[in-house]
Order: structure tokens, then C-alpha cells, then sequence
């Protein structure tokens, strides 16, 4: 009976010590002589361990699980194509992509990058497995831009008309995100083993089994390819491999980022659905401190570039507030007109995985957008309205005007002034002015 063992997004479960060896402890735990383990991508980053050590923390969670294949998510990139590359020559397990290609030849390929790879299980089942990335990484992932990534669909079909042949069961390790459905459709293929949306899913869609195990290395799925079915096992029930456990709390000594900068006493949330809900106090705080960094008129922060984890409560070191924007990216000042920033608001409800939902968080803004006719229906800046001719000062993180990912009105010409990286800029506001934000109205969707 063969099974695959998947992990996937796996982004901040480094940060928490007991969490990462638990996931280690549970992957070995399922592990067994017909097991095949695998990842479906964004294992390096973001996170505040993988921002420290550039994408290195990931390592000693590949020594300890040595994976069977892997394939390579948005984030994977976050560091810089060279370093990614580094982390795959490190790294035990065998990388496959069959969509990333770089100066003509497939990413990776020195390093022993393939398309594909069959593995057998003990009991002598063949299972050949493809990689791909999602087509639009390089817009998500300005570190990528180098990078020319093919559609996943005509990668798969060319080489499981190669692959099948040879293997019992054909299974896709994909970081597509919403496309796994036409993967599914249009694709032979046994499973679609998914990642970079971070909604988890164990669904049938053209007969084909569709997986992901969420985000943040809280579950990973194990699949039955001969029952066509498919489990999740949470990590909370995972043994813990002690080791590892020492490992990751030995980073964290060594990281120098346990100051303390203030204390919260209303625990501020900042789950993926409170993000794209709307207003929140997370996204209030840091558009708050990037305004007041800046002295600007108003602030925006991406709602994707606030990441998930516990609550911020009680006293918070500098380490909590990397791990909410965990990125190296600077704050920069925008001069905008006025109709550009409308633009930028439009921009913000979008559907970039399926439904529709709101990406933008302000300081200094009041914004009324209407979700029926998807459109901006009211907007003010210091408490009076938006002036189409006047030119705004704006502060945001760097990364929004090096993609048109997000808030493609904004552009680098944009740009007038820079300052330090994003987390530093709210660890300055948390010790000047403490870390007390509260929902005021700024964002109102009707």
C-alpha cells in the first residue's frame, strides 16, 4: 500500500520550537517502508528563524524528515535565486520542477534539479512525481524576476506522457494554488498535491484526489493511493523530536531579538480571515507606524504582507513583531496624485485564490468601497475628502512598488524617499508609543 506523506507552507513553524519538532516527530512517526514523504513548497520562507538565517533555518527540519522530493513555492525565492540554490545543494531531499527555467535551462539543474523523479516504496510500488510553481511567482516574488516560469498544465501534460509509462501511480507536487482544479481536469494524473492558497482541502475533482494541509506546519495530509483517499494528522499530536526542538530554541537565543519593546493587554489577532475581512487592528498598527515613520498623509500595508501566527499579547519583543511582517523590505515615502491613490484603493478587492476579498490596510484614509459594484464609493485623507489633483504623501513597505502583484497603480517612479526595513520602523512606534491599536471606522465595505 503505497502513501504519501505531504507538507506544505510551511513559513513560520520554524519560530516556534515545540511546533516544528512536533510537525519532525509527526512525519516520522507516519513514516514507514511504503511511506513516501514529500513538500509542496514555501519551506523556507517567511518567517522571523528564516529571515535571520536567510531561508537556512529550514535545514535542520530536512535533516531530521529527509524528504523524498520537493518542489519550490513563491517564497523559496525570497532571498535571492543564489541562495535558493545554496539551500538546494544542502538540502537531502531531491527537488523537482518541471516549469522554472533560468537562462534557457531548467532552475537548479547543476545543483541536480529535475522535471520529475520515480520513487519505489519497499514493497516495490513505482510513483513518479512532477513539480510546478505557480505562473505569476515572478510577479509575487520580485527576488524571481530572473526566473521564466511555464504554464504548469503543457509542463505536466509533457512529462507524464514520459512518466506514465513507467510508474503505477503519476502525482503532481504543486505550488499553483487556485489552478490545482485545472490540473486536475485537464492533466493524467493520479493526485494533485497542492500548496500556496492556505485554506486546507481534501476534495475529488475529476477523479483526481486534491490536497493541501494548510499553512504554518500545524497538519500534514497523508494520502492512500491505493484507496484513492486521503487524512489529516495534526501536528499538536505529534511526538517531539527532542533534538530538533534544542536546535531551534538555540536559533532563537542566538537571534538577538528578544527585547522587549512594549505590552499589549487586548491580545491583537491577525488570522488570514481578519486580514482579508475588512479593517483590523493589526493592519491598523502597522499602517499606523509606517505613517508615523514616515510623516506622511496616509500609510497602506498589504494585507498578505501581515502573516499569521498567535495573537500578540502580553509583552512582545522585537522577534513578534518581525514574524508579523517578516520581511526585508524598507518603508518607503510615495508622492501620489490623488486620482492614483483611488487607483491604489480600487486595487484592493480582488480575487487572486477564488472569492474576493480586501487587501488594503490604512492609516490617515477613510474608505468606503462598494463590494456590489466593486468600486471605491467614498475616500478621504486628514478628514477631508480625496482631492483627484492633489498630490499625497504615502507611506508603504518597498515591495508593493517592485510588483504588479498587488496594487499595480503603484510604481516605483512613486517613490521619493526610503527608510528602515519594516519591522524595525514598528518596533521604533512600539517603544514610543506602545502597541494599543483599535478598530475606528477607516475601512467600511458595503
Amino acid at each position: 500500500m503505497a502513501r504519501l506523506v505531504q507538507y506544505s507552507d510551511i513559513e513560520n513553524a520554524y519560530d516556534d520550537p515545540e511546533r516544528v519538532a512536533r510537525l519532525a516527530g509527526l512525519v516520522n512517526e507516519l513514516r514507514d517502508g511504503e511511506t513516501i514523504v514529500v513538500g509542496t513548497g514555501d519551506t523556507l520562507a517567511p518567517g522571523v528563524y528564516s529571515l535571520a538565517t536567510r531561508g537556512g533555518c529550514a535545514l535542520p527540519f530536512f535533516e531530521a524528515i529527509r524528504p523524498d522530493a520537493e518542489t519550490f513555492g513563491n517564497h523559496d525565492f525570497d532571498y535571492g535565486l543564489d541562495r535558493t540554490l545554496e539551500i538546494v545543494g544542502e538540502s537531502p531531499q531531491e527537488w523537482i520542477s518541471a516549469n522554472v527555467f533560468s537562462e534557457g535551462d531548467r532552475f537548479g539543474v547543476a545543483e541536480g534539479v529535475e522535471s520529475s523523479t520515480v520513487i519505489e516504496t519497499a514493497g516495490g510500488t513505482r510513483v513518479g512525481f512532477v513539480g510546478v510553481t505557480h505562473p505569476a511567482t515572478t510577479d509575487m516574488t520580485p527576488a524571481a524576476g530572473a526566473l521564466s516560469i511555464t504554464d504548469p498544465i503543457e509542463a505536466i501534460e509533457t512529462v507524464v506522457e514520459k512518466l506514465r509509462p513507467r510508474v503505477e501511480f503519476v502525482c503532481v507536487l504543486s505550488h499553483c494554488g487556485a489552478l490545482d482544479d485545472e490540473i486536475a481536469r485537464q492533466c493524467d494524473v493520479d493526485c494533485v498535491l497542492g500548496g500556496h492558497v492556505h485554506d486546507e482541502r481534501i476534495s475529488t475533482v475529476a477523479g483526481t484526489i486534491c490536497t493541501r494541509p494548510n499553512a504554518n506546519g500545524h497538519r500534514v495530509c497523508a494520502v492512500d493511493l491505493d484507496a484513492g483517499t486521503a487524512t489529516f494528522h495534526e501536528t499538536a499530536a505529534g511526538p517531539i523530536d527532542e533534538v530538533l526542538r534544542h536546535r531551534y530554541e538555540t536559533m532563537r537565543e542566538n537571534a538577538g531579538l528578544d527585547e522587549v519593546v512594549a505590552a499589549v493587554e487586548e491580545p491583537i489577532e491577525r488570522s488570514r480571515s481578519l486580514r482579508l475581512g475588512g479593517e483590523c487592528r493589526a493592519g491598523n498598527f502597522v499602517a499606523d507606524a509606517y505613517r508615523w515613520a514616515a510623516e506622511t498623509d496616509c500609510a497602506l500595508q498589504n494585507a498578505g504582507g501581515i502573516r499569521d501566527g498567535p495573537p500578540l499579547a502580553g509583552e512582545i519583543e522585537v522577534a513578534d513583531l518581525v514574524s508579523l511582517v517578516p520581511f526585508g523590505e524598507r518603508v518607503v515615502v510615495c508622492e501620489i496624485r490623488g486620482r492614483e491613490l483611488h487607483g491604489v484603493l480600487a486595487d484592493a478587492y480582488r480575487s487572486p485564490h477564488g472569492e474576493p476579498n480586501w487587501y488594503a490596510h490604512v492609516s490617515g484614509l477613510r474608505v468606503v468601497y462598494d463590494t456590489t459594484t466593486e468600486s471605491v464609493a467614498e475616500c478621504s485623507v486628514g478628514g477631508e475628502a480625496l482631492d483627484p489633483d492633489r498630490t499625497y504623501s504615502l507611506a508603504t513597505n518597498a515591495y508593493l512598488l517592485g510588483t504588479p502583484h498587488e496594487f499595480p497603480t503603484l510604481i516605483p517612479a512613486h517613490r521619493v524617499g526610503v527608510l528602515d526595513t519594516q519591522w524595525k520602523e514598528l518596533a521604533a512606534y512600539a517603544r514610543e508609543h506602545g502597541i494599543a491599536p483599535h478598530v475606528d471606522g477607516r475601512v467600511a465595505l458595503r
